[in-house]
């Protein structure tokens, strides 16, 4: 069995055998540009569904960039 800690393997676990490529640059973007829009959009799905607090995490926020030292 090959050892995830070894740096000689290639990402994502898997043997040389064929089975499957070390990922590209350009995959792992376009798999973390469609986290981030899942991500965006639950967050507006929460928002809509807890107004109070969302508005509440608002303010927060305001006050925590009115407090802020550049």
């Amino acid at each position: 069995m090959p050892d995830p800690a070894d740096p000689a393997q290639p990402r994502g676990g898997r043997s040389q055998d064929g089975e499957k490529p070390p990922e590209t640059d350009a995959e792992r973007r376009r798999r973390r540009a469609q986290f981030l829009r899942e991500l965006h959009e639950a967050k507006a799905l929460r928002d809509r569904v807890q107004p109070r607090r969302a508005r509440a995490a608002r303010m927060r926020q305001q006050m925590r960039m009115r407090t802020f030292r550049w």
